[in-house]
């Protein structure tokens, strides 16, 4: 097994541990490092039931080996982490580097990926103290990350999905940063009052559409509403496994990492954070989309469905989290990877980030001039996509 004991490494006066479990930090402690922006899947809670329902593991390729810097007995910044067997679950793909590493000779797994597994959502990736200097705390855990690939003869280590700030020091840090593209709804200021408001800032053509199709769940008898508080129960969680299920086993390519404890423990424990959306026909639970909201931001995660009715993924993924929003006068809607399906419905290409560490020079080398090609195009597609938007 990856890392098989808890490690300890000396940083000048403090010290950073790897621990094997989210529980070998006090829930307290953990989250006293968080600040606004740091996302719902950073919180303790989270992270246990992922490691308490058994959805990470070595089966899954991924290895609870969180990073905990101590000043004595302090904790004043942490990192989920964990040790890749695969890049399964990462939403930031580097399959051709694998394959490139496995041609030259490297063995590029295990890894060490600093990130929230199975979970493209932006938030920040190193926790740091309220009374601690953020960006010092990301210049020491640079220099621990690169310590830990060393010595412990990783080809790399990855931090996905940090914020543009974060990413910016880990860059300083000697880390390579790379840009992508995800699709997010923003409010704006004044704030949107209704959907037909939003609408007014989209051209004619989108208008129509999205009107059109916002239409169909009313002519098919489906209403979609999100639970209230009272309404996430076993049976709940038991049915939204079942729907989520129905999404990943339809491609080759899904895996069922979440089980149905993990949905449970959520019920149990992370209600307060939960914002599932429901579609029903004649009283039964047809369709599901499975959102996270803290911080004035929802978060689309899952979705399945037991039926195939016309415009439903749009109207429970998208358009009702939208109107949601707009309600709750929330500023973001962050609906998951993927799908330049999502532009033509009013959501905008935003840059996402990572920063990568490739031990080998040789290899580093060959990567950082394909970053280098590929941050380049993707700044120029998502300014030229806003730039339309904008006329």
């Amino acid at each position: 097994m990856v890392f098989a004991r808890p490690e300890r490494r000396r940083l000048t006066a403090l010290e950073l541990r790897v621990l094997p479990r989210i529980k070998d930090i006090p829930r307290a402690q953990w989250d006293g490092l968080l600040r606004e922006g740091s996302s719902p899947f950073v919180e303790h809670t989270w992270l246990d039931c992922l490691e308490e329902a058994k959805c990470v593991g070595e089966a899954a390729g991924w290895i609870p080996r969180h990073l905990a810097l101590y000043d004595g007995d302090e904790l004043i910044a942490a990192a989920p982490a964990y040790a890749k067997l695969n890049s399964e679950g990462e939403f930031v793909f580097d399959w051709s580097w694998a394959d490139l590493a496995n041609r030259m000779g490297i063995a590029y797994y295990p890894k060490l990926v600093l990130a929230v597994p199975f979970t493209p959502a932006t938030g920040d990736r190193i926790l740091v103290h309220p009374k601690r200097d953020r960006a010092e705390m990301i210049a020491v855990f640079a220099q621990g990350v690169r310590s830990l690939v060393k010595e412990l003869e990783l080809s790399s280590a990855h931090v996905l999905f940090p914020q543009e700030e974060e990413a910016r020091a880990w860059g300083e840090g000697g880390f390579s940063v790379r840009h992508g593209v995800q699709y997010h709804w923003s409010n704006r200021q004044p704030a949107f009052t209704s959907y037909e408001d939003f609408l007014t800032t989209l051209p004619q053509k989108k208008r129509t559409q999205i009107r059109r199709e916002r239409k169909q769940p009313g002519v098919d008898g489906v209403a979609i509403t999100t639970l209230a508080k009272s309404e996430y129960t076993h049976a709940m969680a038991g049915a939204m496994y079942g729907l989520y299920t129905t999404t990943v086993d339809k491609y080759f390519h899904g895996r069922r990492y979440m089980k149905k404890r993990f949905f449970e423990l959520l019920t149990e424990r992370f209600s307060d954070r939960l914002s599932w959306v429901v579609a029903r026909k004649e009283g039964d639970v047809i369709a599901a989309a499975f959102n996270i909201k803290k911080d004035g931001i929802i978060y689309g995660r899952y979705w399945g469905t037991h039926v195939d009715m016309p415009f439903l993924h749009f109207n429970v993924c998208y358009y009702h989290g939208v109107d949601q929003a707009i309600a709750e006068g929330c500023t973001t809607f962050n609906p998951g990877a993927g799908g330049e399906h999502k532009k033509v419905r009013g959501f905008v290409p935003t840059i996402t980030y990572s920063a990568h560490h490739i031990a080998n020079p040789k290899f580093r080398g060959i990567v950082d001039s394909f970053l280098e090609r590929e941050r380049a195009g993707v700044d120029a597609y998502v300014a030229e996509e806003r730039a339309a938007l904008e006329k």
